[in-house]
């Protein structure tokens, strides 16, 4: 949770800060943070990974989005 705050923290400087509080980049965060970041403590798994959900094809993006839109 600590990485993902300083990710925000990171895009927020660049960008000025959030204009609204209800973003989409938050959740796009989020969702990158879970389930496409792989993460050196989990030996290069995702979070979601490491709880037994993996997204399968080689745009981990593009998947979410088409699962979502079903």
């Amino acid at each position: 949770m600590e990485r993902l705050n300083g990710e925000i923290r990171d895009r927020e400087k660049t960008m000025r800060g959030l204009k609204k509080m209800d973003t989409p980049i938050l959740k796009g965060y989020e969702i990158f943070h879970n389930y496409i970041r792989t993460h050196e403590g989990l030996d290069g798994k995702t979070p979601s990974e490491a709880c037994g959900i993996t997204i399968q094809g080689n745009d981990k993006w593009k998947t979410l989005i088409q699962r979502a839109s079903l």
